[in-house]
This record gives C-alpha cells, sequence and structure tokens, in this order.
C-alpha cells in the first residue's frame, strides 16, 4: 500500500479495467472517487477467461490469489466442426508450462472480488457524466451531480465513452462488427464438462468454457444484421441455430431458460490516435474496445490498469507518465484487437472458404495456437 497521497484521481466507469484502475492506484497512494451511471456495479449471465497476463497484472495488485480460488483452471481446448470433429486442439499444459496459469470464472464472482476491493473508497453509482473540463494542473468531470474536481481522470467508461468524446474529439464512432453474441450461464452439470473451446460452423460459432461448481458459460455468435432482435425468442433462436450441433451442445442449450439468454451486437472501436489528452487517460473498451475472439477484452483492461497505475508511480510527472502510457498502451492494444477482427473473419467464414479452412486447421500441430497467443500471454505487469 503507498505510504504517500499521489494526488486525486477520478475514475468514470466501474467496469474491470475501472475498479483495477481504482485498486491499482490506491495502492500506489491515490485518492480515489469513482463514479458509475449504473444504479449497481456488476455484471451475470456471462463468464470470462482470464489468461496467464491477465492474472499477472491481477496478482500484481493482490487478487490474483482470490480469482484462483473461485475460478476454474482452464480444461482441454481447441476448435471443432459442428459433427463434433476436432479441427486442432490446444496442448493446455504447454500453455500454462509456457506462460502461467488460465482461468475461467463468472463475470459476477470477479466483480465481486474487484467491489469488495474498494469498499473503502468514494464509490458513486447512478450518476451520468455529460463531459470533462481540462486546465494546467488538473480537470474536472462534469456529471449529474456537479463535477469533481482531479488530478488525473481515468476514462474506462466503455464503448460509448464520454471522456473520450473530450480526449479524441475526431475520432471515428464505434462499429458495428457484423457479429451478435448470446451468452448464458447454465445450471451445475452432472457429470462437470472437462472439454471446452470453441465450434466453427459456417458464419456461426459456439463457444463453451466450463466454470464453477461444475456450470459452464456458453456462447454463440453469427454472422446478424445489427438491431435485428427475436424478443422474447433468444433462447428459441439459439436452438433453431446451434441447438442440431455435437454434444453437448444442444443438451446445455436444453437446461437453460428464456431470462437466462443475453444477446449483443458487437460493437468495435477504430483505432485512436492517442489514448490521453491533459490530465486524462483512457483505457479497456473506452480506448480499444474489440471483438472477443482472443477472449482479451477484460485481460487488456487489466494491463492497462495496472501499467498506468505503475507509471504513475515510477513518474514524478503525471503528464510525462500519461505520454509514456499512450506510448506503451497503444500499440499493443491496438494490434491484438487487430489480430483478434482477423482471427473472428476466418471463424466466421461460411462456404468453400469455410470448407478449405477447417482443412488447413486439421493440418496444424496444436502448439502452433501457442505461438500465435505468446505476445498477448507473455505480458508482465511493469515495475
Amino acid at each position: 500500500m503507498g505510504a504517500s497521497r499521489k494526488g486525486r484521481a477520478v475514475v468514470v466507469g466501474a467496469g474491470i479495467g475501472g475498479l483495477a484502475a481504482a485498486v491499482a492506484l490506491r495502492r500506489r497512494g491515490w485518492d480515489v472517487e469513482i463514479i458509475e451511471r449504473s444504479a449497481a456495479i456488476g455484471e451475470s449471465g456471462s463468464g470470462l477467461t482470464i489468461w496467464s497476463n491477465g492474472l499477472r497484472g491481477l496478482d500484481s495488485i493482490g487478487l490474483g490469489t482470490r480469482v484462483r480460488a473461485r475460478a476454474m483452471a482452464e480444461t482441454a481446448a481447441g476448435i471443432r466442426n459442428p459433427r463434433g470433429q476436432w479441427l486442432i486442439r490446444t496442448d493446455t499444459t504447454e500453455l500454462v508450462r509456457r506462460y502461467g496459469d488460465v482461468v475461467m470464472i463468472p463475470r459476477a464472482d470477479l466483480f465481486d472480488i474487484l467491489r469488495s476491493a474498494v469498499d473503502d473508497l468514494d464509490v458513486r453509482v447512478g450518476i451520468a457524466v455529460s463531459g470533462v473540463e481540462g486546465h494546467d494542473r488538473g480537470a474536472r468531470v462534469v456529471h449529474e451531480a456537479g463535477t469533481s474536481a482531479a488530478d488525473l481522470i481515468v476514462g474506462a467508461d466503455g464503448i460509448h465513452s464520454e471522456v473520450r468524446r473530450w480526449v479524441c474529439p475526431q475520432a471515428a464512432p464505434p462499429r458495428y462488427s457484423g457479429i451478435t453474441a448470446w451468452r448464458t450461464i447454465t445450471p451445475p452439470r452432472v457429470p462437470p464438462l472437462r472439454a471446452g473451446g470453441q465450434t466453427w460452423g459456417h458464419g456461426e460459432q459456439v463457444g463453451m468454457i466450463p466454470i464453477a461448481d461444475g456450470r459452464v458459460y456458453l456462447f454463440g455468435a453469427a454472422l446478424v444484421p445489427a438491431g435485428r432482435r427475436s424478443p422474447g425468442d433468444e433462447l428459441g433462436e439459439l436452438r433453431r441455430r446451434f441447438g442440431h450441433w455435437h454434444e453437448p451442445i444442444p443438451s446445455l442449450l436444453a437446461t437453460v431458460g428464456e431470462a437466462d439468454v443475453l444477446r449483443h451486437d458487437i460493437y468495435e472501436l477504430p483505432p485512436l490516435p492517442t489514448f490521453v489528452r491533459g490530465r486524462a487517460a483512457l483505457l479497456g473498451d473506452a480506448a480499444h474496445a474489440m471483438t472477443p475472439n482472443l477472449g482479451q477484452g477484460a485481460n487488456q483492461a487489466i494491463e492497462d490498469a495496472v501499467t498506468l497505475a505503475a507509471l504513475l508511480d515510477r513518474m514524478d510527472d503525471v503528464d510525462i507518465a500519461l505520454r509514456e502510457y499512450d506510448r506503451i498502451r497503444r500499440p499493443r492494444t491496438q494490434a491484438i484487437a487487430r489480430r483478434s477482427r482477423r482471427i473472428g473473419a476466418v471463424a466466421r467464414l461460411t462456404s468453400a472458404p469455410a470448407v478449405a479452412r477447417d482443412a488447413a486447421l486439421r493440418m496444424l500441430p496444436g502448439r502452433a495456437l501457442l505461438r500465435g497467443m505468446g505476445s498477448a500471454l507473455s505480458w508482465t505487469p511493469p515495475d
């Protein structure tokens, strides 16, 4: 825990990145206020993979052990076709040996851990931010309850970030990726599912991630026009698309109800020219919202938070620290976003290209997947 007062930070947004930033800054001596638009902090109904890079980030802010205690270690994984034939398998033992632990956890559990770590901070929920006002040695966040003065503003307010409007007023708006995703968590399964991974069809894909207590995080994705909905029948849509695919996909879908299914159009953020302006810095989806194909969105937000706090601790000048944050984080996150987009395009190929893709995957050794993940998973927190 930092002993000296560094200054006052206002974190806008209490998602994974915002909460991680609050914890990291508080540990290094900052006074922190968190402002969240929603009436409550947290998210349920989906899960995520915390890769080794994200776990190292959580370790550096004292939360890694708690996450491991409530998570499930990576199991057998890879890519199958809708008939259940493996196209390529991930050598999970070698993955852990090379890069470190990988775990799966419900988002609600991760939020619970992060939220409990900021219980002693000034957390203000149900307050919408409308803008930022900057000046020579600080800034102010303008919101429904007035203003909050700060020596540092952290814009962690998601893909539709108000802080980003000030940092990059000419930035292109978020764009629809072409993908709609359905997410659900099943009830406990007996016996527990041990083999997760993804299944790639023609323009569609399914992912299965075993999580704690025998539950399974299940997601489906398809090329669907933005805004199209099946009101009150999202589960029916899932079953129509994927209910005839290999087991245990149909069995898993049979265990959930309509209220358990979340549906979201997936948007991504065109590359920004900068992540910082004045005393404000963007992180997470506010800076680099990406498609979920690499499973790195939350992990990169954790990296952002840890890196930002470390640089501010290392450098006496906040402005210099923020410029260094932009120099380090922007190229890395934008490269990972590009790679995620390319993988998504391959996963959703249709017709003859999909047949050729499957044949090519069968020719690849399992360790080829590991080599491709190395640049993301080998990250270590700055000291």
